[in-house]
């Protein structure tokens, strides 16, 4: 098999992408932001060992106990620059985002802006809220 041959189905193994990992300059607080926006639970806050030169914290957001769903890890960056979106040349990209379906925008919008996120300045999409959370990572609320 080459480098761009792609296996037969009954020949990949299996892969599941269960979680993703942001980066933060504050994981607990956002993880607790995320737990509220979402409805999951903090399953971990850890902090950083004494004298760990990276000074590495981090946290876990699962969904609620019994359901399925992605798994938010928040882990601290010593030299965090938040992200600007729209992206602007020569400024800090954010290089993913998450999208969350909501079965009604305008209660979703609400309900994230009490949980402490707010609207991006630029909406570009009917029936899609570009919403920004605490260290201004952008994410999508969406029918």
């Amino acid at each position: 098999m080459t480098h761009g041959d792609v296996p037969a189905r009954g020949g990949a193994p299996r892969l599941r992408a269960t979680s993703i990992t942001i980066s933060t300059a504050r994981p607990h607080e956002q993880a607790h932001f995320y737990a509220r926006l979402l409805g999951g639970r903090v399953t971990v806050e850890e902090e950083a060992d004494p004298g760990d030169p990276t000074s590495v914290t981090w946290a876990q957001v699962k969904p609620p106990e019994g359901e399925p769903g992605l798994t938010i890890n928040l882990e601290h960056e010593r030299e965090w620059t938040p992200p600007v979106w729209p992206a602007r040349p020569g400024e800090q990209r954010s290089t993913q985002h998450l999208d969350v379906e909501v079965d009604d925008l305008d209660a979703a919008v609400a309900w994230a802006l009490g949980c402490g996120a707010r609207e991006a300045d630029v909406q570009p999409q009917k029936g899609i809220r570009v919403m920004l959370d605490l260290d201004d990572h952008p994410f999508c609320l969406f029918l």
